[in-house]
């Protein structure tokens, strides 16, 4: 959008500005007429356009392409130009939304202050527009997990291309920062990022969200579809779409193009497409609630973004990212995370994953002091509320056993946690715990507990009947 459309019926005037300009590093194009003009802004749209009134030959004059560019192309600028003005005129131009208004014959100095100006405040207006669209997200990827490695060896595979992408995984594990992520490393970075929150947006207006709306011969609303142009589209938790939708979206996916509600000419678009979804989407479609060649059209690239709990390596240095970021935007303390506060998290349960863990951070520099570790009292516990006094209660389970099955019960979940807390290394459980490898080895197998892959990490299990032995890591 950084080009500029010179619109004058005069081929010596066409020429001359063109020529400056370009001697002044900008990109031009020219139209003769209306038509021109309008074929030339339907190709790609200008960074700011220099309009003569008056056209010869044409079916608009300017204050026609004037009034329909700035109802269709509301952010471009235009400065008029004519050597038949008056103070009317000019009047008129500016109130229909023209920038400037100069007249023939014009001042190349005059010109030029003008146009710089113009393609100034376009160019702060796209930013403002981008830092809105972006405020209160993050593209930075935290974590050195083995399962995080895989995954953002993934990302980077497709950032370079166009390809369609979806992201799995459970509710709060990062999908929109996957998403972000992608774009700000392709070649669309500086181009838009637009999401639908397809669970948020009412079922009877998503289609004048996504489509836009046109009043014939008054005014037109850019839809989500038509905000994204030139960028990427992304669909989160795709599996909320209505079905009605689906149908619709699919045909955009095919044709990059679509009708806006209650128009008749169809709008072209450039859209890079990225969805991601919590659920089970082959489960959806066998249950006719999803389309069948949606998914496929959608899932070109499926990555998986993991839960939390199969990368708790992460949580200690996620943790240490989110102090810093609510010192930073909120002015909350920097506190340091005490290594006792730091194994208490990488046990806990996360069902709300990454979201659930910065809400806690959060939670707990509001309500501790400003300075000092935070230590485990100030954490959540999941045994219930704590106590001042010294009683130790035991877990109903773990109560109804005889001493033996319930001290094998402990060791059992107390070391399939800790394994999982250093992503399945072995060695550095064994560190932890205080016991030899050797020796954590044969405990481990007297416990019938084994590791096994699951999303480029090793996780502790319970040993089915006919699995191998547990792997050194």
């Amino acid at each position: 959008m950084s080009d500029i459309l010179i619109v004058d019926d005069e081929k010596d005037i066409r020429e001359l500005v063109s020529d400056i300009l370009r001697d002044e590093g900008y990109k031009t194009r020219v139209a003769a007429n209306s038509d021109q003009c309008m074929a030339e802004i339907q190709a790609s749209e200008p960074g700011l356009m220099i309009l003569d009134i008056w056209l010869k030959d044409s079916d608009m004059d300017g204050i026609d392409i004037l009034k329909r560019v700035k109802r269709e192309n509301p952010g471009v600028p235009i400065v008029i130009i004519s050597g038949h003005g008056n103070i009317e005129i000019a009047v008129a131009a500016i109130k229909q939304g023209a920038y400037d208004f100069i007249e023939k014959p014009f001042n190349i100095d005059q010109l030029m202050v003008v146009i710089g100006r113009a393609m100034e405040t376009s160019r702060l207006r796209r930013e403002n527009t981008e830092l809105k669209r972006s405020e209160g997200s993050t593209t930075e990827m935290i974590g050195s997990s083995p399962a995080f490695k895989t995954m953002k060896s993934h990302l980077d595979k497709v950032t370079k291309s166009n390809g369609r992408v979806m992201l799995t995984g459970p509710a709060g594990a990062g999908k929109d920062v996957a998403a972000r992520y992608i774009h700000m490393n392709s070649d669309r970075a500086k181009a838009p990022f637009i999401t639908v929150t397809c669970a948020a947006i009412n079922p009877e207006g998503m289609e004048v969200e996504l489509f836009g709306r046109e009043v014939p011969g008054k005014s037109i609303e850019p839809g989500l579809l038509e905000q994204a142009n030139g960028g990427v589209i992304y669909f989160d938790e795709v599996g909320d779409m209505p079905m009605g939708t689906q149908s619709k979206i699919l045909r955009v996916l095919v044709d990059q193009q679509f009708f806006r509600v209650g128009g008749n000419e169809k709008v072209k678009v450039d859209l890079r497409v990225i969805s991601s979804t919590n659920r089970h989407l082959p489960e959806e479609i066998a249950h006719g609630r999803f389309r069948e060649e949606l998914y496929h059209r959608m899932n070109v690239v499926p990555i998986d973004v993991p839960a939390i709990e199969e990368r708790r390596e992460d949580i200690p240095e996620l943790t240490d990212y989110f102090i810093e970021q609510l010192h930073a935007t909120q002015g909350l303390p920097k506190r340091a995370l005490s290594s006792e506060a730091a194994a208490l998290l990488q046990t806990l349960r996360w069902p709300g994953n990454v979201r659930q863990l910065k809400n806690v951070v959060e939670r707990v520099l509001i309500l501790g002091p400003d300075k000092g570790e935070i230590h485990v009292k100030e954490l959540p516990s999941t045994d219930g509320p704590s106590s001042d006094d010294d009683t130790v209660m035991l877990s109903g389970r773990l109560a109804t056993l005889p001493l033996r099955e319930a001290r094998e019960l402990f060791e059992r979940e107390y070391l399939m946690t800790q394994i999982n807390r250093f992503g399945g290394n072995i060695s550095r459980t064994a560190t932890f715990v205080g016991m030899e490898r050797s020796a954590l080895h044969r405990k481990l197998k007297s416990l019938n507990v084994v590791t096994s892959s699951k999303s480029g990490a090793r996780v502790a299990r319970i040993e089915d009947e006919g699995d191998e032995t547990l792997d050194d890591m």
